[in-house]
C-alpha cells in the first residue's frame, strides 16, 4: 500500500506541473511591444540601431526565451532633442509598450526617468551614462552601460600614476558634461589632484566659441587636459587645438570614450583629422572576448546591410545595446514565468489633470506589471556579448573595466586596462578576476605612451602660465653673514643659502609655482625681521624665505615650515690661549707634584738600601758610603724607566717595589697624555660657561645691530637695556672682544642662529 501511495503522488505531481506549463504558456501573450529609443544620425545611435534589432531577431528565434511570445519593437529617432524626446516617450506609452531600450542620451534620461516612473515603464538605457542618473531617484532607469563615475575614476587613476597633480577639463554645458566633470573632479580629489580649470562649451559651440576658450586653456599652467565631449564637438576642439599649436610636445590630451567609439565605427578617419589626435590617449568600454562576442563581430556585415545600409563597425555601445534586449528578455520570461500578465490601467493623476483639457491623455497607460518586470531585470544573471551580466545593489553592471588606448598613426594601441577590481593593469581584467584585489602603486602598470609630438618622454605636464599670479616673497636684505641671503649689488638678483634651499624645494613640485623675491632693506642697515613678518599678517606679501627665528609671539600670525637649520641662542666669548714653549716639558705636572714625586724618589731609594744594605753586595760596595749613597738615588731614577740593574735579593724589597712599579706606570702615564695633549693642541679657555655666568658677571654685552637677540635679552632675560652695546659688522664684534667689557669691549656676543 505505500507504495501505491508514493505512485499517487508522484503521479498527481506531474499532472499538477504539466497544468501549471500549459497555464503558463497559455497566459503567455503572442505579442510583447517593447519600444527603442535613439538618435539614428550619432556614432552610438548607427550602431544601436543594428544592434537592438539583430538582438530582437534573436530572441524571437531562439524558442527556448520566451517560449510563444514574440517582441514587437517600436523604434524612434528622437535626435537627442527634448522636445522629441518626450514626445516620443508619451506614443511609447499610448502603444502599451511594456519597456524602452533607452534613451541613448543622458539629457533625455533625466526628462524621460520622471515619466517611466510615473508609469512603471522600465527603461533599459545602453548610452545615458551620467553617474547623476540614480536607481534612488529613478528607481525604473535602469543602466545596462558603465556609469561614468567609473570612466571618470579610470581617469584620475591614470592622472595619478603619471604623477600629475593640475587638470584641465574642457566639456558640453549639459548634463552629460556637466556631470561626468563634476564626477571627475570627486575622483582627483581622493588622489589630491584637482581640476584647475573647467572650459564649458555650448552644446553646438562655433569654431569662434571653440577658439576664445582653447585660448584660455593655454593660458593655464596646466597641460593636461581632459576632453569630455561628442563626436562632432570633440574633432572640431582638436582641429582647433591643432592649429593653435596645443597638440604639440608637453600638451597631454585624454579624450572620454567618445573619440574610441568613433573611431571604432568609421575605422580610421581621414589623414587631416587623424593628424590632430595623435598622441591622444582615450578609453573604451572592456567588453570579454568570448564565442558570443566573435559571432555578433563576424556577422555584423551582413546585419548592417540588412538593418540600415550603412557603413558602420561595430563598438563597445553595440555590445551594450545588444545586451540590453536580452537582458529585457530574459526578464520577461522569468516575469511570465511568476504569474506576470501584460495589462494596463489608467492613471488617475492623468485622468484629473485632463478635466477640462484638450490633450488626450487617457490613451497613456500605467503597466500593471511594471513593478514586478523591474525586479526581474535587476535579478539578471547571464553571459552576454559583453561578460557576464549582473547588476549590484546600487543598480550598475558589476566587474566595470576600460581599456586605455593610445591613438597612433592611423589606429589606436592598448596601454592597459583598468577595472574596479585592480586599478591598471596591462593583464586583461578577467584574469585578474580569479585573484585577489590589489591596488598597490606596486601593481599598477601600463605600457608606454607615444605623447602629443610623437615622444615617449613623460610630459611634465604643466608650464608657468602667461596670467597666473606670482606669489610675493619677502626676503631680508642682510647687512651681515650675507651668505645666509642677501641682495647682490651687481646683479640685482636675490642669492644665499636661503634661496637655494626655497628654489630646490619649488622645482621638487609637480606644478608651477610662480614667485617673484621682494627684498626688505637698504644694504646699509640690517632689516627689520619682525616688519617683514607683519607683511605677512597682513597680506602685503605671500611669505618670507630667510634666516627666520620661529619665536612663540610670531607662530601666532604666521605659519612656519619645517626648519632646515638648528635654531637657537649662541654666545661668542674671547678665550686664553695657551700654546708650547721650551718649557712645556714641565706643565703636566704642578710644582707640588713635581716635589712629591721627587720625595718618593729619595725615599724608594733609602728603603730599599736599607731592605738590601745587609744581604746585596750591590747596594754594600764593601761599606763605601759614597759608591752607596750613588747607588741609592741610581736604583731609583731607573725604576722611572724601568731600567735598573740591581737584583732585588730581600722579601720586603721584592714587595716594596712592586708598590713602588704600579706607582711610577701611573705616573708616567698622566704625564705622557697631558704632555701629548699640551704639544699637538692649542688649549682653549673662558671665564664665561653660559648664559647665565655671562648674566651674573655684569660685563657689558654685545648683540649684533637690529637682531632679535637684543629684544630677547631685555625682555626675556631681564637684562638692563645700558649693559647691551650694538655691534654694526663681524669688525666690530673681532674689535670689541679683542678689547674686552674692561677697554670699552664687550666680554661676549650674544645672536641667534636665525633672526
Amino acid at each position: 500500500m505505500k507504495d501505491v501511495g508514493d505512485g499517487s503522488k508522484t503521479l498527481l505531481f506531474f499532472i499538477y506541473s504539466v497544468l501549471v506549463i500549459s497555464l503558463s504558456f497559455a497566459a503567455r501573450p503572442s505579442v510583447i511591444n517593447i519600444g527603442a529609443a535613439l538618435a539614428f544620425n550619432s556614432t552610438i545611435g548607427r550602431v544601436a540601431k543594428t544592434a537592438i534589432q539583430a538582438a530582437v531577431d534573436d530572441v524571437n528565434s531562439d524558442p527556448a526565451v520566451l517560449r510563444g511570445s514574440k517582441l514587437v519593437l517600436n523604434m524612434q529617432d528622437n535626435e537627442c532633442n527634448g522636445f522629441l524626446g518626450i514626445v516620443g516617450a508619451l506614443e511609447f506609452m499610448e502603444n502599451n509598450i511594456v519597456a524602452i531600450v533607452g534613451p541613448q542620451c543622458s539629457f533625455l534620461a533625466h526628462l524621460i526617468a520622471p515619466i517611466s516612473n510615473e508609469l512603471q515603464v522600465p527603461l533599459l538605457s545602453y548610452g545615458a551614462t551620467d553617474p547623476t542618473i540614480s536607481s534612488l531617484q529613478y528607481p525604473y532607469f535602469v543602466r545596462t552601460t558603465l556609469s561614468d563615475s567609473f570612466q571618470m575614476q579610470s581617469i584620475a587613476e591614470f592622472i595619478d600614476y603619471f604623477q600629475w597633480r593640475q587638470v584641465i577639463a574642457v566639456f558640453l554645458d549639459d548634463e552629460y558634461g556637466r556631470n561626468g566633470v563634476s564626477a571627475l573632479g570627486d575622483k582627483l580629489e581622493e588622489r589630491r589632484c584637482k581640476i584647475t580649470f573647467k572650459g564649458a562649451l555650448p552644446l553646438d559651440p562655433s569654431r569662434n566659441d571653440i577658439t576664445d576658450l582653447l585660448i584660455k586653456v593655454g593660458m593655464q599652467e596646466s597641460r593636461i587636459i581632459v576632453l569630455h565631449a561628442n563626436p562632432t564637438v570633440g574633432v572640431n576642439i582638436f582641429s582647433v587645438a591643432k592649429y593653435l599649436g596645443m597638440t604639440r610636445s608637453g600638451y597631454v590630451w585624454i579624450a572620454t570614450d567618445w573619440l574610441v567609439a568613433l573611431l571604432d565605427s568609421k575605422g580610421p578617419l581621414d589623414q587631416q583629422t587623424m593628424d590632430t589626435i595623435q598622441g591622444v590617449v582615450s578609453l573604451r568600454m572592456h567588453t570579454r572576448d568570448s564565442a558570443k562576442k566573435a559571432a555578433l563581430a563576424s556577422q555584423w556585415s551582413r546585419l548592417v546591410s540588412k538593418y540600415s545600409g550603412e557603413n558602420v563597425h561595430l563598438h563597445s555601445y553595440g555590445f551594450y545595446a545588444y545586451d540590453s534586449v536580452w537582458i529585457l528578455a530574459r526578464a520577461l520570461d522569468e516575469f511570465l514565468n511568476d504569474g506576470g500578465f501584460i495589462s494596463f490601467s489608467n492613471d488617475s493623476k492623468l485622468l484629473a489633470s485632463e478635466e477640462g483639457g484638450q490633450l488626450n491623455l487617457q490613451a497613456i497607460s500605467v503597466f500593471d506589471g511594471g513593478k514586478l518586470l523591474l525586479d526581474k531585470i535587476r535579478r539578471v544573471r547571464m553571459e552576454g556579448v559583453t561578460g557576464l551580466v549582473q547588476f549590484d545593489e546600487d543598480g550598475n553592471l558589476i566587474h566595470p573595466a576600460y581599456d586605455i588606448v593610445n591613438v597612433v598613426g592611423s589606429g589606436l594601441k592598448m596601454i592597459g586596462y583598468w577595472s574596479n577590481y585592480s586599478g591598471l593593469s596591462i593583464v586583461s581584467p578577467e584574469t585578474l578576476y580569479s585573484k585577489p584585489p590589489n591596488k598597490s602603486s606596486e601593481n599598477q602598470k601600463l605600457y608606454n605612451v607615444i605623447w602629443p609630438g610623437d615622444t615617449m618622454v613623460k610630459p611634465k605636464g604643466w608650464v608657468f602660465a602667461g596670467n597666473g599670479k606670482e606669489l610675493r616673497i619677502g626676503v631680508p636684505n642682510r647687512v651681515t653673514f650675507r651668505e645666509f641671503i642677501s641682495k647682490n649689488p651687481k646683479t640685482g638678483n636675490v642669492e644665499g643659502y636661503s634661496v637655494d634651499v626655497f628654489t630646490a624645494a619649488v622645482n621638487l613640485l609637480p606644478y608651477p609655482v610662480p614667485y617673484k623675491f621682494i627684498p626688505f632693506g637698504d644694504g646699509v642697515h640690517p632689516p627689520n625681521y619682525q616688519e617683514i613678518i607683519d607683511k605677512v599678517a597682513t597680506d602685503e606679501i605671500d611669505g618670507v624665505v630667510g634666516d627666520i627665528a620661529i619665536i612663540t609671539n610670531r607662530t601666532t600670525n604666521v605659519d612656519f615650515t619645517q626648519p632646515y637649520i638648528e635654531s637657537g641662542l649662541v654666545i661668542v666669548a674671547p678665550l686664553k690661549k695657551f700654546s708650547s714653549d721650551a718649557w712645556a716639558f714641565s706643565r703636566p705636572f704642578t710644582v707640588n707634584l713635581w716635589c712629591v714625586t721627587g720625595v718618593f724618589f729619595v725615599l724608594v731609594g733609602v728603603v730599599i738600601w736599607i731592605l738590601e744594605r745587609r744581604v746585596n753586595e750591590s747596594f754594600n760596595h764593601g761599606g763605601n758610603p759614597r759608591k752607596q749613597m750613588v747607588t741609592m738615588f741610581w736604583f731609583s731614577f731607573s725604576t722611572l724607566f724601568f731600567a735598573h740593574k740591581e737584583d732585588i735579593k730581600s722579601i720586603l724589597g721584592r714587595a716594596f717595589l712592586i708598590l713602588w712599579f704600579f706607582v711610577v706606570l701611573i705616573i708616567q702615564s698622566s704625564y705622557t697624555a697631558s704632555l701629548t695633549s699640551i704639544l699637538t693642541v692649542h688649549q682653549l679657555s673662558s671665564n664665561i660657561e653660559g648664559i647665565d655666568t655671562l648674566i651674573r658677571s655684569g660685563e657689558t654685552i654685545g648683540v649684533p645691530s637690529g637682531s632679535l637677540a637684543e629684544k630677547y635679552m631685555v625682555e626675556e632675560l631681564n637684562v638692563p637695556k645700558s649693559r647691551l652695546k650694538s655691534l654694526a659688522s663681524p669688525d666690530d664684534y673681532v674689535r670689541n672682544l679683542e678689547l674686552g667689557s674692561d677697554n670699552g669691549g664687550v666680554a661676549a656676543l650674544v645672536d641667534v642662529y636665525y633672526d
